[in-house]
This record gives structure tokens, C-alpha cells and sequence, in this order.
């Protein structure tokens, strides 16, 4: 893979930490095996903590155990150590403990385990005695420990911390050995329903659940980045290093100091230990044998209470959603925080409709409570509706984000620009010189979104505005005359512009801050999708509305998106050949030439495709790009290799996704692609972090609901990426703005301050949401974006479209994609048979209107097609044109 200069810079920066290496965990004396009927495992002999961990029968390891000998010094973590932090009564000071900080051998302990240690020796002197034990549970492997307060006084314990240790080292290993030997892991802090789900990186094999052991008492209350210093070796918080994480059963002395500005995903909570007493918790690690998607049965068989949301966890006011459980007892109350914020009702056993308040916005925890003493949080974010989401992001980007100031040296007026939400003002300078240049992610993130918009819900105002930006910067300064587009139209150059005000404040000497020729150069592939993009979008508005452009006609703005794909292909534009963020457009450009009657167009931009997909296809990993790991390339990778036939590579791009996109009942992690280091390059707070719904989410999406139209029996490929396609809306607070990411780390649990990089996320959840009904094998009928009923006997189906997007809508037990141009889908109906299907096609609300839509329809592979019947329908660029008036219309389809 191609590593970027910036990934570099970060490695630099990690040579500042210690470079040596020491046996602090005795592997030198060897290790124990130890083997259950579903694991063979192995401990360290000396610190009985977990070294490797292999499903039965199969070789691959989820720990990184071919880097325990650079993984054995003080101050780094593996399973089965241990962190604390307790207080005897009446004192109001923490006192730390932590099994990894100064490791002495354990004392081994003789029970009926397979293993087991006194921690004594490695915690040193204090009042809490700690044994650890590891299990065979039903041949399953599991980690007990039990504390008791040894000494004379009280014990408050404040934070009790697991560490979670999986092989997600990246470093000096080659792309293939990243695909063969690495793991993922993601968290549900959903307390005594939490679990830490694991799978291969190549979303292949069995995948593996850790999960609260019965007999014990331990929530997962929270999830704390643990700190460790970085070595060469591994380069620990890095862009090939994310670090580790660990299992917070007790939260309260955390909130209490570092994290007191912060509300934390669960209330926190703490413990007291009277003398003599003691406390056992501990967790069982299983295996899903079927993968990723056997891991809901995997957690359900260990008797943790399971919950699955659909559409997802991130819902719209006025958009009721299903919430379905399953647990081995049965339910007590369920509750909401805030008060009031989601309404419950049941509709059967374990089955509720989950239904936002008026006036609910923003995180929303909802409290399950069952009769055998558990408890479930189930994590929701409430958006405005979400066609009032879209115009406030609108309305914020084109009038606090519109940039004016003609005297602007570098050409930015007029144009959206990156904000930062936290002061109330404009990015202008940023020694990170794109961000305020207007390119790249991180500057092109406010004028993206902005356009994209448009595409689906135009505004007048706005659409003027946006032909001011084309016209006097987007054409002719963020791109040249060829077509070439730059890396930043802003850049520090104190020699070609030796008045201009550089605040002081900024490092001016970083790698980031390019001087002109740098900043103006063309050799990034990457930024010509955005400019494409932008075209693409203003092509669709000037073709269905008309009215609205007045600077160039439909046929201009196609042709100059046309033009920036093909210049990108050239030979001094670097990357060019790997995967591109939002590339699923130059798909949808390809679609419309060729329905525009474009055959040479057509047929020279599909010929440059299949040269990159070709080569993708003979390639075991090819998902390269700047970084060293990427979860980036695979949206592009995808679309082509399934436009011309590669299935392999296909499926195995899915697969790819997969193996970094979970799906959990947490509006954070649902569908949430695997990002932690774009906050160095685009955010305001730069630090590496699981980001939450950073554009990852969005673009990844694509793929799995591509890839659900493909194989609508396959619902866990909706699950994912549906919440992948709403992650975008989370990002856009009560007055527009939308932020480039969520930090995750439970100090901080806020947007950042810059809008940033959000805007590829924005374009996949416009090209890829819609309305879409699935039949799932144990729950029924579901739907995504949309309320559906059904008739007494099940022989028909009406839905209400509800989603950000109106113009999709895909009925998966019939194979059958339906898409407009123009106007909205309100609804459809179709019976179950297939004999019928009709389309509702509306006008916009509170929008302008169209003389007419085109219909496309479309048909999954296997299926029965359909064509529009209705006499007053003419055929338009391969679909039918139906026109439309003030009232709604309603379209018939017919088998073909």
C-alpha cells in the first residue's frame, strides 16, 4: 500500500517515544496452554495475562501474539489485566491501581480453573486482594476475577477497567499479512447487555463475542482509551495503531475529575467493599462459527439480552421506529433520558414501536430493565425531521459558511467554506493549508455538502448562490482550464504575498502549510471526485428544475463533470489508480451520459474505468490509498468491479466492509466504518480516535446497500448499511451546522468544532439513502426509512416514505428498484405477489416545483420486471416521464 507523507509526519512525531524493549512479563519463562472445546489459548507463565487466543481447528489468532515479544514491557495491557481506582471511607482522594504499571510474577493459585493467579505481587500493597481465574465455560473460554477488601476499613471502588487486547497492529506488516493476521474490535456499552464484538479485517472466518459472565456482576458501563507509550516497533495511537481500549465496569471516580465536563454514555456508578467482602466479575469469550453475522445468536446463546433497531439507532422526529428484544427474561420498564424523549409502546412480545417526543433532539439513552435483576441501555440520536435536517444544513452553508470578501487574495469569494461551529466564524487560515484552501477533504467539506443538497432538495436562494461559486472559483480557480483541479487555493507564501496578515499564532513552519506551487498543484486524484460532484449536482438540478439556473444549461454542467473524471485519469495525478472517496458518482455520471444519448463520452469514461477495475481484480488487496490502512478504497473498488462483472473481487470487497463496519444498538457504532486519524488532517481537536460518523460511514454504506439490491435475502447487509447511510444526519446540530465527526473518548463525547471533512459523508448518504423494505427470516417485514402496513391477510403492503432522500425506494422481496429525477416518492404500494405496484410522485414540499419526473426502474438479477403502464407517460433517458402537478400522482407499474 501507498503510504502519504502525512502518515510521515505522524510517525516522526512517534520516534519521540521510548525505543526500548524489556521482558517485564517473564516470556522468557515460557507460556501455559490451555484449551477448551471452542479455543486453544495460551498465558504468559509468569503474568498469567492472555497471549493468544485461536478458535478450535483454526489458526488464526485474534490477539497479536506474533508481537508479544515487543508487547512485554510496564505500561502495556492484555487481557486479564486489571485497573482500579478505590478510596477507604471518609477520604475523598482516588487511589490508582493497575496490574500493568510494574509487573512482578504472579502467584499461582490452586483451584478447579485451568488457570489461576493471586495479583498481589504485580498490584503491590493495598487493601484489595484480587485473584484471577481462567475458565472452560461450556467450552467456552472465560476470565473471572474475584476482589475482596482485605484490609480493616470500607472500600469505595471508583473505576474497575479490563483491558480488551485484539491484533489490530498494523505496523511494518504488507497489506496481504494486514488481511491475514489482523482484528477489529468494536463495543455496545450497553451494560449488562454490553458485549466487545471481534472479526477478521477481512470481514471472513469466525468472529468472536466477549460478553459478561454469568455468575458475576459486570456491566459495561464504559469504554476507556488506555494510554501506552509508543515504540518503533508498533508506533502505539498511530495511523497503523489505533491502541487499545478497555471495559469500564465502574465509571464514577472518572467522572468525577477527568471526564466532569463530559455526560457519559451510562450513569456512573461505584461500589463499596465492607471488610472481609467480596465482588466477582469476569467475561466469556465465544465464538460466532458463521462470522459477523452469527454474532446477535452468538451473544444471545450466552444468555445476554439482545436488541436490534430498525432502521438503526438514528431517527428523526415524526419517524417511529422498531425496537425488537431478546433475553431470557422478561422485561420489567423501559425508560428514556431525557425524560419523555422517546415514547414505547409494545406492539408484541418483545417487539416496540420507539417513537421521538416533538421536541426531543440529540443523544437519547433508553433503559431496559428485566425481572432477573439486568440492565440494558439501548443508545439513540434524535434528529429533527429529516427533510427539515437537510434545509437548516442548507440554510447554515450558504449564509455563516458563505464566504464574500472579494478582496480575498486567494480567489475563495464567492464560496462555502470550512466553519468552526465553536467560535461562530469562518475558517479563513489554518496552518493546515486546505482546510481554508477549499480542497482536499478537510477544505471541501462545506461546499460538497452544499451542492450535493441540491440534488435532492433544491433551493432557489441557495442554487444562485452556488452558481456564484462555480462561475468565479470553482471554475477557474480551485480548477484550471484543463480541468486540473488543485490541492488548496489557499497556501502560506510570505514571498508571494508578503502583506498578507498570517496570524502569529499558527506553526507557519509545519509540512502542512504549503507555500503556493505546492498548494496549487494538480497531482491529487482524490480532489477531482468533489469537483465532479459538484457538477453532477448542478446537472441534476438544471435538468429536473430548470427554472433555477441561469448561468448554464444542464448539457454544460454534465460535460464539465465528464471532463474532471477524464482529467483525473492523466499521468500527473498521483493515486489515480486506487479507490476514490464518493466515486460512486462518477458512476452516476456515467449513467446519465448514457441515458443522455453521450455514446462517445459514455464509452470513453467506462473504458478508463475498467482499466482501474481490471486492475483491482488481479490484485490480492486492492484497496491502497494515501494511508498505510485505509477504509476508503473499497467504495470505489466496489462500484466498478460490480459494473463490469469482477464478482470475486466484488465479494470480496464486501466482505472488506464488513470486517470494519459493525452493527450494534448504538447510534455511535451502527454502521459506523472504521476512521481515527482524520482529525490530524481535517478536524479542529487533532488527536488519533475511533471517530464517530466520520465520512466513512456515509461512503462504506454504499457498498452494502449496493450490495443488499444485489441479494435482498441477505438483511444484515441493510442493517449495517442503513446505519451507515444515516450516520450524516447525526452530524447536523439544531441550527445546520455539521461537524466533521463525534470524539469518542469518554472525556470529551462531542462534535468537533470544525466543519471539516463531512462532506463525502453527506454525498454517500445522498446516493445511497432511500426507502428500503426487507423480509427478515424471524421478525417479518421491515422497513427502512419508511412506515409500512400491511393488509389483514398479508397479500399487500403500503409504505410512507420518511428517509432524507425520497427518490429511492427498493422493495427487497421483489427484486425492485424504483428512482426519480425530479419531485418526491410519498409513498408506494405493491402486493405481495408482485401483480401490482404503484408509485406516489409529489412535488416537493416547500420547494419549488417540476413539470415533470422521470421514473427509472430497475430489476435485481432473478426477479420479474416491471414498466410503467399509465397511458400519460412518455419514455425519457431509459425510464418514463411522468409529469406532475400541484397534486399528487400516482404511477402503475405492470410485469413485463
Amino acid at each position: 500500500m501507498m503510504v502519504h507523507p502525512w502518515l510521515l509526519g505522524v510517525i516522526g512525531l512517534l520516534f519521540l517515544g521510548a525505543q526500548g524493549q524489556s521482558d517485564n512479563l517473564g516470556l522468557s519463562n515460557g507460556y501455559i496452554s490451555i484449551a477448551t472445546a471452542n479455543f486453544n489459548a495460551k498465558i504468559v507463565t509468569d503474568a498469567q495475562v492472555l497471549a493468544s487466543l485461536t478458535p478450535a481447528g483454526n489458526t488464526f489468532d485474534f490477539l497479536p501474539f506474533d508481537k508479544i515479544s515487543v508487547r512485554a514491557n510496564n505500561g502495556q495491557y492484555h487481557w486479564g489485566d486489571v485497573t482500579f481506582q478505590y478510596r477507604e471511607q471518609g477520604n475523598s482522594n482516588w487511589i490508582d491501581g493497575n496490574s500493568a504499571t510494574t509487573r512482578k510474577p504472579v502467584t499461582v493459585v490452586t483451584t478447579n480453573a485451568l488457570a489461576a493467579s493471586n495479583l498481589t505481587p504485580t498490584l503491590g500493597t493495598g487493601p484489595l486482594n484480587i485473584t484471577r481465574e481462567w475458565l472452560d465455560v461450556s467450552g467456552d473460554l472465560g476470565l473471572r476475577f474475584t476482589i475482596v477488601n482485605s484490609g480493616t476499613s470500607t472500600i469505595e471502588l471508583g473505576s474497575l477497567g479490563f483491558p480488551a487486547e485484539f491484533n489490530s497492529i498494523f505496523t511494518n506488516r504488507a497489506a496481504t499479512d494486514i488481511q491475514r493476521l489482523c482484528s477489529l474490535s468494536d463495543p455496545y456499552i450497553g451494560m449488562h447487555a454490553g458485549y466487545i464484538r471481534a472479526n477478521p479485517i477481512s470481514g471472513t472466518g469466525t468472529a468472536l463475542a466477549v460478553t459478561p459472565l454469568n455468575g458475576t456482576d459486570t456491566p459495561f458501563e464504559g469504554y476507556h482509551n488506555l494510554a501506552e507509550q509508543s515504540f518503533s516497533s508498533t508506533y502505539y495511537g498511530s495511523q497503523t495503531f489505533e491502541g487499545f481500549y478497555e471495559w469500564q465496569v465502574l465509571t464514577k471516580a472518572w467522572a468525577e475529575k477527568e471526564w466532569a465536563s463530559v455526560t457519559p454514555w451510562n450513569p456512573p456508578s461505584s461500589r463499596t467493599l465492607a471488610p472481609g467482602q467480596s465482588m466477582q466479575f469476569g467475561f466469556r469469550f465465544s465464538i460466532a462459527k458463521a462470522g459477523v453475522r452469527d454474532l446477535d445468536a452468538t451473544v444471545s446463546g450466552t444468555g445476554t439480552p439482545v436488541a436490534v433497531g430498525v432502521p438503526g439507532y438514528i431517527i428523526p422526529r415524526g419517524s417511529p421506529a422498531q425496537l425488537f428484544l431478546q433475553a431470557s427474561s422478561s422485561v420489567s420498564s423501559i425508560s428514556s433520558e431525557p425524560s419523555g424523549a422517546l415514547v414505547v409502546k409494545e406492539v408484541s412480545t418483545n417487539s416496540y414501536t420507539i417513537t421521538p417526543s416533538s421536541t426531543a433532539w440529540g443523544r437519547v439513552r433508553l433503559t431496559i430493565k428485566y425481572v432477573d435483576g439486568k440492565t440494558q441501555t439501548v443508545h439513540y440520536h434524535v434528529t429533527k425531521a429529516s427533510t427539515d435536517v437537510l434545509s437548516n444544513l442548507g440554510t447554515f452553508l450558504t449564509t455563516k459558511q458563505w464566504f464574500n470578501d472579494t478582496s480575498d487574495p486567494f480567489g475563495r469569494a464567492y464560496s462555502v467554506v470550512t466553519y468552526d461551529y465553536e467560535v461562530g466564524a469562518i475558517v479563513t487560515q489554518d496552518p493546515r493549508v486546505w482546510i481554508a484552501g477549499l480542497s482536499d477533504e478537510g477544505g471541501t467539506g462545506a461546499y460538497l455538502a452544499a451542492m450535493i443538497k441540491q440534488a435532492i432538495q433544491p433551493n432557489a436562494d441557495e442554487v444562485a448562490k452556488l452558481e456564484m461559486f462555480v462561475d468565479k472559483v470553482l471554475w477557474g480557480t480551485i480548477q484550471t482550464s484543463d480541468y486540473a483541479v488543485r490541492k488548496s487555493v489557499f497556501y502560506y507564501d510570505k514571498s508571494a504575498l508578503p502583506n498578507y496578515p498570517y496570524q502569529s499564532r499558527f506553526d507557519w513552519g509545519s509540512w502542512t502549510s504549503w507555500n503556493k506551487a505546492s498548494a496549487y498543484a494538480v497531482d491529487r486524484a482524490y480532489d477531482y471526485v468533489h469537483v465532479a460532484a459538484a457538477y453532477w449536482s448542478m446537472y441534476r438540478v438544471a435538468r429536473a428544475y430548470p427554472q433555477l439556473v441561469k448561468s448554464h444549461t444542464w448539457d454544460w454542467y454534465l460535460g464539465q463533470a465528464y471532463s474532471t473524471i477524464i482529467r483525473a485519469t492523466k499521468s500527473d495525478v498521483g493515486y489515480n489508480r486506487v479507490g476514490l472517496m464518493g466515486e460512486t458518482v462518477f458512476g452516476e455520471i456515467l449513467t446519465d451520459l448514457t441515458r443522455e444519448g453521450e455514446t462517445s463520452q459514455a464509452s470513453t469514461l467506462s473504458t478508463a474505468m475498467k482499466s482501474r477495475a481490471t486492475q483491482w481484480n488481479s490484485e490480492a488487496v486492492p484497496y491502497g490509498s494515501e494511508m498505510a490502512w485505509d477504509s476508503t478504497g473499497q467504495e470505489g473498488v466496489y462500484y466498478w468491479t460490480k459494473y463490469f462483472g469482477y464478482t470475486g473481487t466484488m465479494t470480496k470487497t464486501v466482505n472488506s466492509v464488513l470486517g470494519y463496519m459493525p452493527t450494534v444498538p448504538h447510534w455511535g457504532w451502527n454502521g459506523n466504518a472504521r476512521r481515527y486519524w482524520d482529525n490530524i488532517y481535517g478536524g479542529k481537536l487533532q488527536r488519533i480516535e475511533r471517530q464517530i460518523h466520520h465520512y466513512g460511514s456515509g461512503l462504506n454504506a454504499l457498498v452494502l446497500l449496493s450490495a443488499f439490491r444485489s441479494d435482498p435475502s441477505d438483511w444484515y447487509l441493510l442493517q449495517v448499511g442503513y446505519g451507515g447511510t444515516s450516520g450524516p444526519l447525526s452530524n447536523i446540530n439544531q441550527d445546520g451546522f455539521a461537524a466533521a465527526s463525534f470524539h469518542s473518548w469518554p472525556d470529551t463525547l462531542k462534535w468537533d468544532g470544525y466543519s471539516g471533512d463531512y462532506g463525502p459523508g453527506f454525498l454517500g448518504m445522498v446516493l445511497g439513502s432511500g426507502t428500503y423494505i426487507a423480509q427478515h427470516e424471524t421478525l417479518g417485514l421491515l422497513a427502512y426509512g419508511g412506515t409500512l402496513i400491511s393488509s389483514s391477510d398479508a397479500s399487500s403492503v403500503s409504505v410512507t416514505t420518511q428517509g432524507p432522500v425520497r427518490r429511492k425506494v427498493f422493495i427487497g422481496p421483489l427484486g425492485v428498484l424504483l428512482t426519480t429525477d425530479a419531485g418526491s416518492i410519498d409513498g408506494f404500494n405493491y402486493t405481495s405477489d408482485g401483480s401490482r405496484i404503484s408509485v406516489t410522485l409529489a412535488q416537493l414540499p416547500s420547494g419549488p416545483s417540476a413539470v415533470s419526473a422521470v421514473l427509472w426502474v430497475e430489476t435485481t438479477s432473478g426477479f420479474t420486471k416491471y414498466a410503467v403502464s399509465s397511458s400519460t407517460t412518455t419514455q425519457s433517458r431509459q425510464g418514463w416521464e411522468i409529469p406532475l402537478s400541484s397534486s399528487a400522482v400516482i404511477v402503475q407499474l405492470k410485469r413485463t
